[in-house]
């Protein structure tokens, strides 16, 4: 492993394609959000416009204001003005891995990881409550690389088996048909102790969101007035952005049958007990053994301190 990131593939698909991020005017104070998908992503865009805007009055709606910059279905121009014609400071979204991504040593990384098991259960009301106009989009835009992305299955079992055993690009082993989500947590579980690379896992920001937010703050450096953090931490909690979502949700919901409250679905972990086979979860050791090392499996099942 080199002392630094480097970027060594390119990421193309029906969603998102990373030679997108060749284009962007980087700043110094820049944050970027990084997860691989429905592992707390919105959540975290969310703690990061309250941090920086402690008051509540944002100049734009959160998914507005942290771009998903890869995301292909919004024009680039578009997406890169924007993003040179805000005065605060920036904090972009990515679901690419490390080595799909340019590392720069003066941007904040936040890489927020989850349970493989609790992002299936999250991804599968994520794709079985889209639109159809939302996949006519994706598939049809123009500059797709590869496959479309296909309708979902009837069956969670049948998605089950496919995200855990085929891999959408040639180098990954599972994650069909979207990415691997555990290629992608390994990407960045090296570089961990870098200063400007910071993990958190969705379980201990669940469990103790005070604690998990302050040391973001920490990270990022910004200073929150102590009498604005009772009312951060509950303007971010579930329900409050649930009633919300219009203002977190992508797009405010617009891709998804039933809005922002179908994006913005139950928030929490474990549901996947009552769901898959001692036979089904034989796929998902066998994915771990190929795309993790033992300590970053660890993690990823249990949270706490890198």
């Amino acid at each position: 492993m080199s002392n630094l990131p480097r970027r060594t593939r390119t990421y193309q698909n029906h969603h998102m394609d990373s030679t997108r991020w060749d284009y962007f005017e980087p700043r110094d104070d820049d944050i970027v959000i990084a997860t691989s998908y429905k592992a707390g992503t919105t959540w975290t865009q969310a703690i990061a416009a309250h941090l920086l805007f402690p008051d509540g009055r944002f100049p734009a709606p959160p998914f507005e204001m942290s771009p998903w910059l890869d995301m292909r279905i919004v024009p680039l121009e578009v997406v890169l003005n924007k993003l040179k014609a805000q005065q605060h400071r920036r904090f972009i979204k990515t679901h690419l891995p490390l080595d799909g991504l340019p590392y720069r040593q003066d941007t904040k990384y936040l890489y927020i990881a989850r349970d493989a098991r609790d992002v299936f259960m999250s991804l599968w009301n994520h794709y079985s409550t889209m639109k159809e106009e939302t996949f006519m989009l994706m598939n049809h835009l123009p500059g797709r690389q590869g496959d479309e992305l296909p309708p979902p299955p009837e069956d969670i079992h049948v998605f089950w088996k496919n995200w855990m055993t085929r891999g959408a690009f040639e180098w990954e082993g599972d994650g069909w048909p979207y990415w691997s989500h555990l290629s992608n947590v390994q990407s960045w579980w090296p570089y961990r102790h870098l200063p400007n690379i910071e993990l958190f896992h969705y379980s201990d920001m669940l469990a103790d969101t005070e604690r998990e937010i302050r040391r973001m703050a920490a990270f990022l450096e910004i200073e929150v007035p102590d009498h604005a953090w009772d009312t951060l931490i509950r303007a971010v909690s579930f329900s409050e952005m649930k009633q919300q979502g219009d203002l977190y949700a992508p797009g405010g919901g617009q891709f998804w049958k039933g809005g922002a409250a179908a994006f913005l679905h139950k928030g929490t972990n474990g549901r996947w007990c009552e769901v898959l086979s001692d036979e089904e979860l034989v796929l998902y050791e066998a994915a771990c053994k190929q795309a993790l090392t033992n300590d970053s499996r660890e993690w990823l099942e249990n949270g706490g301190p890198v």
